[in-house]
């Protein structure tokens, strides 16, 4: 049986149908857009009439002027836009308090050009808006429009916002200023050594409406992907320059602060000119660094930003381990691990398997805690720099710890040829255990991550020290920024420094009996002969006992020396050996004397 509801939506349903079934599809569309445009107190009963529209315009095809215009004003409406026409009715204008879009369209509808203004600058054609709207793609277009809403989203009633864009124009300006001083070239790829050496790193001018973004971290595989494939966009560490409200309020620019021509200091920063009350303004707001993609930070680090800044974090500092947030922040798998260990499985070329254990007890210490940070607030050009430096300087403890960390959990059916545990050891240090090969003894992987500039790693084997295997490990992490790789080369390393085994001697039964009836004068042509046993095994030996059996063998050969000068010292003194007594004692008839 049919509810009392049921049947009043069928009666409204049968109502509405013999009202419109006569009428058009286009006069019912124009009834529902004319009830939208009237305002309305509460836009909670507007969302289904929205909803009802928004299916209806991708329902019908745009075809002429009132369709693109009717298409457009949706779409200001839905991002909280103005819109209105011109006077000829072939441009269209969608504004906020500090830009506006301008569609120039022709009489049948057809996109002119789409023009973007920001506030106080004259009005530039922005091809990829253009474009969207040429090929019908109203979605897109609406996306682009909610990113400037966001991005101009500066808070404050009009003359507010004038003044921090203002000030955010002058930062930009001092910024770029700053990237365009003269250093030293350190990495051979110019767009690497930028990203990385630079005081700014790669700087993008912000046009067509989009921001100013920062590229300061790539890691090396990035680097080599990006070189390979010119026109895909890598996976760096961005930046993008911007204004957020704050509780309280602080002294922004208000004009460049850097001098013309710059004076430069001991780090090769320039001087800047003081805040003061003709060049600054007291606003309830400050700049902020937006971090693309956010980044897990230990806490140590985040309280380093609020004692450059003086500005507190606006979030708890308890934190999680660091490794479980590149879990939940990088990983398709959301599941958290709910205090249970973590073992990851790496793939690597050559069908090799790494297993990583990470000990969820052990990283529950507070200094290895940290939070996932989108926002990195400031108040002045000199900040970037050193904010830029610490970011580097987590992003490559991130990038050593996230190449053990996959989406490939760990399968008891699956093989591994090396097994790890990672430990923390201390602040940016931590140690990975691991087996060396063909032996059943441990080695220990101590990193330690000075800088972001600067790894220092320790090789830890018993009975073993070796600083020039530590450097070299040291080049090869600095270098590949991963530490399945390092491990491998750490392997294949050790392995070619072991002491070959000595050849296996053929047939030395028969040797040795040749021995038993060699002269006492080619004996010692014949040493191999009488090599211990250990010396003829063909397994692999230790160095203690290779050491052991060469002394042996160099005592064996001064002893048959000196034999050798008593006998000739005893053939002067006797008298003549005769020929037959040669012949039952091995003597030699050489060593008769006439």
């Amino acid at each position: 049986m049919e509810s009392k509801v049921d049947v009043l939506q069928k009666t409204y349903l049968s109502r509405l149908n013999s009202k419109f079934a006569e009428k058009p599809w286009r006069e019912t569309f124009q009834l529902v857009h004319r009830c939208m445009g009237k305002s309305r107190t509460d836009s909670q009963h507007c969302e289904p009439i929205m909803k009802c529209l928004q299916k209806l315009q991708k329902a019908l095809n745009v075809t002429s002027l009132h369709a693109i215009v009717t298409r457009l004003e949706t779409i200001a409406k839905q991002r909280g836009l103005g819109s209105h026409l011109s006077p000829t009715e072939t441009a269209c204008y969608l504004t906020a308090d500090l830009f506006y879009v301008e569609v120039l369209m022709m009489p049948g509808g057809e996109v002119k050009d789409v023009k973007f203004a920001q506030h106080g600058e004259a009005p530039e054609s922005n091809a990829s808006l253009c474009q969207l709207l040429r090929m019908k793609k109203f979605e897109e277009f609406s996306l682009k429009m909610d990113d400037f809403v966001s991005l101009y989203n500066i808070p404050g009633d009009s003359d507010t916002k004038l003044k921090l864009y203002t000030s955010l124009q002058h930062l930009q300006k001092d910024l770029l200023k700053i990237s365009n001083l003269p250093r030293r070239l350190i990495d051979s790829d110019l767009h690497v050594d930028m990203v990385l050496n630079g005081r700014i790193g790669s700087i993008t001018l912000g046009r067509e409406g989009s921001p100013m973004s920062i590229e300061y971290y790539i890691s090396p595989s990035d680097a080599l992907m990006k070189r390979l494939h010119k026109g895909e966009s890598g996976h760096s560490q961005t930046a993008v320059v911007g204004v957020g409200a704050s509780a309280t309020t602080h002294k922004l620019q208000m004009e460049s602060l850097i001098p013309t021509p710059p004076q430069i200091d001991s780090l090769g920063l320039p001087l800047f000119i003081p805040l003061s009350e003709t060049c600054s303004e007291i606003l309830p707001a400050f700049f902020l660094l937006k971090i693309k993609p956010p980044v897990p930070m230990l806490n140590s680090f985040i309280q380093k930003i609020s004692q450059i800044t003086d500005i507190p974090p606006d979030f708890d500092l308890q934190g999680e381990p660091l490794f479980q947030l590149f879990q939940s922040s990088t990983l398709e798998d959301k599941t958290p691990y709910e205090g249970k260990d973590a073992q990851f499985i790496v793939s690597l070329p050559d069908a090799e398997f790494h297993s990583y254990l990470f000990a969820v007890a052990e990283w529950e210490c507070d200094f290895w805690k940290g939070s996932l940070v989108h926002t990195v607030p400031f108040t002045h050009p000199a900040h970037v720099p050193v904010l830029l430096d610490l970011l580097r300087y987590q992003s490559v403890i991130n990038t050593l710890l996230s190449s053990c960390i996959t989406s490939l959990k760990h399968q008891p059916e699956l093989a591994c040829d090396v097994s790890c545990e990672i430990f923390p050891e201390s602040v940016c240090s931590f140690s990975v255990t691991f087996s060396i090969p063909d032996t059943d003894t441990l080695a220990v992987l101590l990193v330690s991550v000075v800088d972001y500039r600067q790894l220092h790693c320790r090789l830890l084997i018993p009975g073993t020290v070796d600083h020039s295997l530590d450097d070299y490990i040291s080049r090869v992490l600095t270098r590949c920024m991963s530490i399945p790789i390092t491990l491998r080369a750490i392997r294949k390393r050790i392995s070619s420094l072991k002491p070959p085994a000595l050849p296996l001697e053929p047939e030395p039964a028969r040797k040795i009996e040749r021995l038993s009836s060699t002269p006492p004068h080619c004996a010692a042509k014949n040493t191999s002969a009488i090599l211990p046993s250990t010396v003829l095994s063909p397994e692999p030996m230790e160095a203690d006992s290779l050491l052991l059996i060469l002394a042996t063998m160099l005592c064996l050969l001064l002893l048959l020396q000196q034999l050798m000068v008593l006998i000739q010292i005893r053939l002067l003194t006797v008298p003549p050996v005769p020929l037959w007594v040669s012949f039952h004692t091995g003597w030699p008839a050489t060593f008769q004397l006439s």
